[in-house]
């Protein structure tokens, strides 16, 4: 799989940041993995602390794995942001929730998610969802170029 580039997982639970990285190595997906676990966090890695754009387009992830229950920020905020800006818009995210709430489905795909997954509870379920989303949007996917 295509390790050069990072993987930015926005995520709150530490429990479910465990299980995302440990199923991440089972699956010999080698990318770094960023792990931010709050809204604020997110959006400073990508805009800093004064909200300018920090990264460069090589320094951007090649896909985003966002939560929509952070805390400070929620994950739909951080997808706003994030689709806003002329430099992050086009980076795939794939919402990975434990939200069953049909207005957060909609308003994802309406404020540009590419993706939305409800996470699994069960582990080997997790880790074949995980293998799943590293073959399609590391291997199969092209992304346009940022």
């Amino acid at each position: 799989m295509s390790w050069n580039k990072k993987i930015l997982l926005i995520e709150d639970n530490p429990d479910d940041i465990e299980l995302t990285l440990r199923a991440f190595k089972k699956n010999n997906i080698m990318n770094e993995i960023v792990v931010k676990s709050d809204g604020v966090q997110a959006l400073d890695y990508f805009f800093g602390k004064n909200g300018i754009a920090q990264k460069k387009g090589d320094e951007l992830p090649i896909l985003i794995l966002l939560d929509l229950k952070l805390p400070r920020i929620d994950g739909i905020e951080v997808l706003k942001k994030i689709r806003k800006d002329e430099r992050t818009k086009l980076i795939p995210v794939v919402i990975l929730t434990s939200s069953k709430e049909p207005s957060d489905l909609l308003g994802c795909y309406r404020l540009g998610c590419n993706s939305y997954i409800r996470k699994p509870v069960d582990f080997t379920l997790f880790t074949d969802m995980v293998r799943q989303l590293g073959f399609y949007w590391l291997i199969l996917n092209e992304s346009p170029p940022i």
